[in-house]
Protein backbone atom coordinates (compact mmCIF):
# COMPACT_ATOMS: atom_id res chain seq x y z
CA UNK A 1 0.00 0.00 0.00
CA UNK A 2 0.90 3.61 -0.59
CA UNK A 3 2.89 5.10 2.43
CA UNK A 4 0.46 8.31 2.15
CA UNK A 5 -2.42 6.12 3.07
CA UNK A 6 -0.43 4.48 6.15
CA UNK A 7 0.39 8.22 7.38
CA UNK A 8 -3.14 9.46 6.74
CA UNK A 9 -4.65 6.65 8.92
CA UNK A 10 -2.18 7.41 11.71
CA UNK A 11 -3.12 10.85 11.70
CA UNK A 12 -6.57 10.05 11.97
CA UNK A 13 -6.48 7.82 14.75
CA UNK A 14 -4.41 10.16 15.98
CA UNK A 15 -6.92 13.05 16.03
CA UNK A 16 -9.78 10.60 17.08
CA UNK A 17 -7.53 9.23 20.58
CA UNK A 18 -7.61 13.35 21.01
CA UNK A 19 -11.21 13.79 20.32
CA UNK A 20 -12.35 11.27 22.10
CA UNK A 21 -9.66 10.72 25.24
CA UNK A 22 -10.79 13.18 26.79
CA UNK A 23 -14.72 11.89 26.76
CA UNK A 24 -13.81 8.26 27.88
CA UNK A 25 -14.45 8.64 31.56
CA UNK A 26 -17.83 8.39 31.50
CA UNK A 27 -17.55 5.12 29.75
CA UNK A 28 -15.07 3.62 32.41
CA UNK A 29 -17.40 4.41 35.09
CA UNK A 30 -20.74 2.70 33.31
CA UNK A 31 -18.33 -0.15 32.38
CA UNK A 32 -16.75 -0.53 36.21
CA UNK A 33 -20.82 -0.40 36.94
CA UNK A 34 -21.87 -3.21 34.60
CA UNK A 35 -18.80 -5.23 36.22
CA UNK A 36 -19.40 -5.01 39.45
CA UNK A 37 -23.17 -6.30 38.54
CA UNK A 38 -21.97 -9.24 36.39
CA UNK A 39 -19.63 -10.11 39.62
CA UNK A 40 -22.67 -9.65 41.98
CA UNK A 41 -24.72 -11.78 39.40
CA UNK A 42 -22.09 -14.66 39.95
CA UNK A 43 -21.94 -14.28 43.17
CA UNK A 44 -25.75 -14.53 44.25
CA UNK A 45 -26.09 -17.50 41.34
CA UNK A 46 -22.60 -19.38 43.14
CA UNK A 47 -24.81 -18.92 46.52
CA UNK A 48 -28.11 -20.31 44.63
CA UNK A 49 -26.09 -23.46 43.27
CA UNK A 50 -24.16 -24.56 46.67
CA UNK A 51 -27.12 -23.27 48.89
CA UNK A 52 -29.58 -25.78 46.99
CA UNK A 53 -27.39 -28.89 48.58
CA UNK A 54 -29.23 -27.53 52.32
CA UNK A 55 -32.49 -26.01 50.72
CA UNK A 56 -31.99 -22.35 50.66
CA UNK A 57 -32.32 -19.82 47.62
CA UNK A 58 -32.19 -16.00 47.39
CA UNK A 59 -33.99 -14.63 44.51
CA UNK A 60 -31.77 -12.92 41.43
CA UNK A 61 -33.23 -9.67 41.07
CA UNK A 62 -32.12 -6.28 40.30
CA UNK A 63 -31.94 -5.17 43.91
CA UNK A 64 -30.17 -8.55 45.23
CA UNK A 65 -27.30 -7.86 42.30
CA UNK A 66 -26.81 -4.37 42.71
CA UNK A 67 -26.15 -5.05 47.10
CA UNK A 68 -23.81 -7.99 45.75
CA UNK A 69 -22.77 -5.97 43.12
CA UNK A 70 -21.69 -3.15 44.90
CA UNK A 71 -20.93 -4.49 48.51
CA UNK A 72 -19.65 -7.92 47.84
CA UNK A 73 -19.42 -10.48 49.68
CA UNK A 74 -20.19 -8.51 52.90
CA UNK A 75 -23.46 -7.59 50.35
CA UNK A 76 -23.84 -11.41 50.41
CA UNK A 77 -24.12 -12.00 53.85
CA UNK A 78 -26.14 -9.18 54.65
CA UNK A 79 -28.84 -10.36 52.10
CA UNK A 80 -28.73 -13.93 53.09
CA UNK A 81 -29.35 -12.75 57.01
CA UNK A 82 -31.92 -10.78 56.08
CA UNK A 83 -33.29 -13.37 54.09
CA UNK A 84 -33.12 -15.80 56.87
CA UNK A 85 -33.90 -13.42 60.09
CA UNK A 86 -36.42 -10.92 58.74
CA UNK A 87 -38.24 -12.33 55.74
CA UNK A 88 -38.52 -15.57 56.71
Amino acid sequence: MDPILYISLAGIGVCLFLLLGGNMKPFRWAGSIFVRFIIGALALFFLNVFGSAVGYHLPINAFTVAVSGFLGVPGVVMLVTVDLFILS
